[in-house]
């Protein structure tokens, strides 16, 4: 066959010439194994694109964050906790911050609402989220129904609509003045949700935490690594959950290809014989079907990841948002950054690339090594 390099070359015309033959059985075999990449590959961009997202959301959270809890649930903390907190040595700041959900029946969604510390509303006046002002049909100018805890009717000016960059967090967020939020929630005074602690040097959080808890024993010091840790744990739960359903699916689809390529047809052994009969060394005829099984694989992996791309970054994984993005009424509409593993990628293409290469040639190795007379009669 000439040269290394031309005998490669003529042995991949001749796999792809006896792939287009089988075109019926090797198209349906495509379109399976490029879905079951799709899939796969989908949720590992997603998942790590969502761990982008809270990472950078959380490099802006507070160092450290004390709630008070009470028979084990989170309750209100009296505000005068700050005060001896900013005392510790190596704390910088301590600020109460006043926030909660409220739940509007007509519309089924849950809100978040905040007292800003920097520039807070007017009383009277809240600014809404992107996903609010679209539920509620609510703009600038307009008024706000929000129902009170009392069961009252409160009504709020719209000041304005959040930009929509922000949507990702503040999709279901009304920031409103702190009269307005105490006199919805019929909230205590002298007391917040939590106090947001800033701690000068990251090394002495651990130090700063265990104090506060040995000063108020009903305090709970959340540092923001454990918030990152708690987001990556949740993001790798749901794309858990997402192959745990698809795994029946992965099952079949390995059974369907075992079968596909180890179960060499009448056809293709008495092809291997012809090739024997002319001359094919039991190397070629392997080489040949080694070409084979890396087309028909490596053009799935490559046309699922593809897809896979284009779903998750272009279409904001629209086909299983509800399983992975959750299960709220208010989904923020936002276009995730790509963000790639190559470790988990290489492990899908190792995954799904090599074990159907490999199945395609040990049965073709066992035809070979027949007679050529009896591969062609069979």
């Amino acid at each position: 066959m000439g040269s290394p390099l031309n005998r490669q070359r003529k042995v991949i015309d001749f796999a792809l010439s006896s792939l287009a033959r089988r075109k019926a059985k090797n198209l349906a075999l495509l379109a399976v194994y490029t879905l079951i990449v799709f899939v796969c590959a989908s949720l590992i961009f997603f998942v790590q694109a969502m761990k982008r997202e809270a990472s950078l959301l959380l490099a802006g959270a507070p160092d450290m964050v004390v709630q008070r809890l009470l028979a084990g649930r989170h309750d209100l903390i009296p505000a005068d906790y700050g005060q001896a907190i900013a005392a510790i040595p190596g704390v910088q700041a301590v600020t109460p911050r006043l926030w909660g959900y409220l739940y509007d029946p007509a519309y089924g969604a849950n809100y978040t609402l905040m007292v800003p510390t920097d520039d807070p509303p007017a009383p009277g006046l809240v600014r809404v989220g992107p996903g609010v002002a679209r539920i509620m049909g609510v703009g600038p100018g307009d008024l706000l129904p929000l129902r009170a805890m009392t069961r009252d009717s409160v009504l709020l000016d719209v000041e304005k609509t959040l930009a929509p960059e922000t949507e990702l967090v503040a999709a279901d967020l009304i920031l409103l003045a702190e009269d307005d939020f105490r006199k919805l929630f019929q909230f205590p005074a002298g007391r917040a949700t939590d106090l947001a602690v800033t701690v000068a040097n990251p090394n002495e959080l651990v130090t700063v935490a265990s104090k506060v808890a040995a000063l108020y024993p009903d305090a709970r010091p959340i540092l923001r690594s454990e918030m990152e840790r708690t987001y990556d744990a949740l993001f790798d739960w749901r794309g858990g959950m997402m192959v745990v359903v698809l795994a029946a699916a992965l099952v079949s689809f390995i059974i369907f290809a075992w079968d596909k390529a180890a179960g060499l047809s009448a056809e293709e052994r008495r092809e291997i014989g012809i090739l024997k009969s002319i001359g094919w060394e039991t190397g070629d005829v392997l080489l040949l079907k080694l070409w084979e099984g890396i087309a028909v694989s490596l053009t799935a992996f490559l046309l699922g990841v593809l897809l896979a791309y284009g779903h998750v970054f272009f279409f904001s994984a629209s086909l299983f948002e509800h399983a992975l993005k959750g299960w709220a009424v208010l989904y923020p509409r936002f276009r995730l950054v790509p963000e790639i593993d190559a470790y988990q990628l290489g492990v899908l293409f190792f995954l799904s690339v090599i074990p159907y290469t490999v199945a395609t040639i040990i049965p073709s190795w066992l035809a070979a090594t027949v007679d050529p007379d009896a591969a062609m009669r069979s």
